[in-house]
């Protein structure tokens, strides 16, 4: 009895793995579909109130991405995203 108890466990165990490890990937294709526009909006304004693009000029956006991307837990590709979308949105 214990044996089968075993391995019904192990067995649901897996499928959970394998549902987050599913979900994960999922996610992280979702983000990377996104622009520059959308992961500013829903990234910066949860905790703070969002600058105008204006509010900076370019290498100072680039300075600010940097340390976003540490403080937000942003990778790379986002915050590159994001920056190049703020510095496009200040050239108009």
């Amino acid at each position: 009895m214990k044996k089968r108890t075993l391995v019904i466990s192990s067995i649901l165990l897996m499928v959970f793995i394998g549902m987050q490890i599913s979900s994960c990937s999922s996610q992280r294709a979702m983000i990377a579909n996104k622009t520059g526009a959308q992961l500013w909006a829903e990234n910066c304004q949860r905790c703070h109130t969002t600058p105008s693009p204006n509010t900076f000029n370019d290498q100072q956006w680039e300075a600010v991405g940097m340390h976003m991307q540490i403080r937000a837990n942003l990778t790379p590709e986002e915050i590159a995203k994001v920056v190049e979308f703020l510095q496009s949105a200040n050239q108009d």
